[in-house]
């Protein structure tokens, strides 16, 4: 039991002369690569490609830029670190003779996808090749896929080469868009149909293709536009396929 001298005690203020006891500073997250690439995509996401940098994610972190030198070599290690982990559990089934088109066109879906899912990945990915130990197990399933649909081995590097080129420059060109486009803009939200308008008033004389299309050139939304691209290409690519 607390004595009355005691409690009296506690409840004096502290004298002015006495310094105040040393408050412990909160643990610190203990810095791992995992914690690096999250606070890299972070920054990705607010600044843009242009404007990452190593400093930039050390700041997110709260630490030492000498930090990240213990867990990531240069930024080029942290940019492969990042193009793995946009890919990790990318499920890719096994090959069906019978339904390797749709299934090489699921696997470009979740391509796009996670291409998509921040803000200038896709410039990411096209500095990359896909052979690194994480990406290899993905290339070996789709060549799988390519194959069993039957096209040649010389067609089925080709057409793996083909569709990340596709892919990423589709997604690519849709964020310099979106970049472009403020939100709720007015103009923007109207150019489409200002577009169309334009080209249908054109003389029909002069520009009887323009005028034929114009509805058309502006009817169909990126999924549609990149389903047709995706489709075109896979119907070009079946007709290497061996019978």
């Amino acid at each position: 039991m607390t004595s009355e001298p005691e409690k009296a005690e506690d409840s004096l203020p502290p004298p002015p002369w006495e310094r105040p006891a040393k408050r412990t500073a909160p643990a610190r997250v203990p810095l791992t690569r995992d914690r690096i690439v999250d606070a890299a995509f972070t920054v990705l996401d607010r600044v843009g490609f242009d404007r990452l940098s190593m400093r930039q994610v050390a700041a997110e972190l709260d630490v030492a830029v000498s930090a990240l030198y213990a867990h990531v070599r240069d930024k080029d290690e942290l940019l492969e670190l990042m193009y793995n982990r946009a890919f990790a559990g990318l499920r890719v089934p096994d090959p069906d003779p019978g339904r390797w088109i749709e299934q090489i066109k699921e696997y470009a879906r979740q391509v796009r996808a996670r291409l998509r899912s921040h803000r200038d990945l896709a410039r990411i990915s096209m500095r990359h090749l896909p052979f690194t130990r994480e990406m290899l197990p993905i290339v070996e399933r789709v060549f799988a896929i390519l194959r069993a649909g039957g096209l040649p081995d010389h067609m089925v590097t080709a057409a793996a080469d083909m569709l990340s080129t596709y892919v990423e420059g589709f997604v690519y060109e849709e964020s310099l868009w979106f970049e472009r486009k403020p939100e709720n803009d007015e103009f923007w939200e109207g150019l489409g149909a200002q577009m169309r308008d334009y080209f249908a008033a054109l003389p029909r004389d002069r520009f009887p293709n323009l005028v034929a299309l114009a509805t058309s050139m502006f009817s169909v939304d990126n999924d549609e536009r990149f389903e047709l691209g995706l489709d075109v290409i896979l119907r070009g690519l079946a007709s290497y396929a061996r019978g």
